[in-house]
């Protein structure tokens, strides 16, 4: 059994993206630094910053943000040198495969998995509550049966099932075309965004500060790991590693300027959040940002930042679902998931069967599922991968350290050790319940790996090397 730890050469990963099955290179810097604003900021700040404050971090909600971008730039800057190192899709599950063995690539993939498909149900439904409200208010009345799950009284949530058709579709014609589309959402809800700064600024009531750790530390941390979910997105730009034209130059920066801008926004955004309004208010609201600006009497303002979290969702749901695709086509390439979802059409140039798959998967949770505790979930399978690839650092430097990098991660091993410690700290801040949850994932995952995805391994068949 020792061939679970295999690895998988760089040279045989490279060689891949340039056979048949390779992917469009059409991608570069500014393309993919939007790919990342537009999968980071969404749920994170329209959504979970009213129930960071409320019940975890109250005005030190500023501190959670930092922790959780201090602990992503550290993981980011892990993923920057294998991102320029390993121009290949699939992320952290690719780099795991190169430095750690094919069992440790599994369960990275199987986290992601895990990651990309109820963050995606769960943006859709997020998605279908606003544009039902945006309608309400134009006159339009969707019925309840139609945006709701059985669960929740309905027979199906419409709206979340037809975007994420809509955006499949949009991914199946081309990964250009995608780009372009969400370059220019990306841009609506930036704007909302600044709006609502600009807005807001002159409405902060410095009393509303005060207490500024009303849960102290413990609160800080817990709130940390709660809208870690904000931050999650950088990691999808590397996902489309084989699609960019200059990969070693422009992952690197792509992968950082998205999270440089995004943690700014975030850490101004929470300031003047928290400043328009007591933080316990934001308890009776799931829409803090539209929330603050009606109880300062700007309602214009709040129905544009409405129109803003629909783009801002819309965005996400557009790279989530792209970086979902790209780990389900790495995947069925190496023969750990079947090899029909690594097939690339010949016209689009795009990975169809793992679209299709991924999309109605997508559909079927986000139009019959309630989900309530997937953030939770959502949140460990990350902070999971971003461990596993920041230790994948260390092990390849010690391996192969004359290896050359387009892009070096600082002070290894202190950064990626950093970058462990507070993806831990985050983890172990998560509700036990959720641990256990995550738990029984990797144990079902580890079933699967043993009873199909290791028999039907690439490397089994002699097509790659293992080292």
């Amino acid at each position: 059994m020792k061939n679970i730890f295999r690895t998988k050469p760089i040279e045989d990963l490279i060689k891949e993206t340039q056979g048949e099955k390779s992917l469009k290179k059409v991608l570069g810097a500014f393309e993919l630094t939007m790919l990342g604003i537009g999968a980071i900021i969404g749920t994170g700040i329209f959504v979970l910053t009213g129930i960071a404050a409320a019940n975890y971090s109250g005005p030190a909600l500023v501190i959670s943000f930092i922790i959780s971008g201090i602990a992503c730039a550290f993981a980011g800057l892990c993923y920057a040198e294998f991102a320029s190192m390993v121009p290949v899709a699939g992320s952290a599950y690719t780099y795991g495969y190169t430095a750690l063995g094919e069992l440790w690539a599994w369960i990275i993939g199987w986290d992601l998995i895990l990651e990309y498909l109820f963050a995606i149900a769960t943006v859709a439904i997020g998605w279908s509550g606003y544009i039902v409200k945006l309608l309400a208010s134009a006159g339009i009345v969707v019925p309840k049966a139609l945006a709701n799950a059985p669960d929740a009284g309905g027979i199906v949530n419409l709206p979340a099932v037809l975007i994420l058709a809509v955006v499949t579709g949009v991914l199946i014609i081309g990964v250009q075309q995608s780009a372009k589309l969400n370059n220019i959402i990306v841009g609506i809800k930036v704007a909302v965004v600044l709006l609502f700064i600009a807005l807001g600024l002159g409405h902060v009531n410095v009393a509303n500060w005060s207490p500024f750790m009303p849960y102290g530390w413990s609160g800080v941390l817990s709130g940390a790991s709660v809208i870690f979910f904000a931050y999650i997105g950088f990691d999808a730009v590397s996902t489309a590693a084989e699609e960019v034209k200059n990969p070693q130059k422009d992952l690197p920066r792509g992968i950082i300027g998205s999270l440089i801008v995004c943690t700014i926004l975030y850490i101004v955004v929470s300031a003047v959040l928290t400043g328009m309004v007591p933080y316990l208010k934001f308890k009776e609201t799931a829409a803090p940002v539209a929330f603050a600006l009606e109880q300062v009497g700007i309602t214009w303002g709040s129905a544009l930042v409405s129109v803003g979290a629909v783009c801002g969702l819309t965005s996400v749901l557009i790279v989530m679902l792209f970086g979902q695709t790209r780990v389900f086509f790495a995947m069925s390439r190496d023969g750990l998931l079947p090899k029909v979802f690594g097939d690339v059409h010949p016209k689009f140039q795009t990975p169809v069967k793992s679209t299709l798959l991924v999309g109605i998967i997508s559909m079927v949770v986000a139009g019959f599922t309630p989900i309530g505790v997937v953030a939770e979930l959502t949140n460990i399978g990350t902070l999971t991968a971003f461990i596993i690839v920041s230790a994948a650092v260390i092990v390849l430097r010690k391996h192969e350290p004359n290896r050359k990098r387009a892009f070096k991660c600082p002070l290894v091993p202190i950064v990626p050790g950093l970058s462990i410690a507070f993806c831990a700290l985050l983890i172990f801040k998560l509700p036990v319940i959720t641990q256990v949850r995550f738990l029984v994932w990797l144990v079902i995952g580890l079933v699967i790996y043993f009873v199909y995805s290791y028999k039907h391994s690439a490397m089994n068949s002699g097509k790659s090397n293992a080292a």
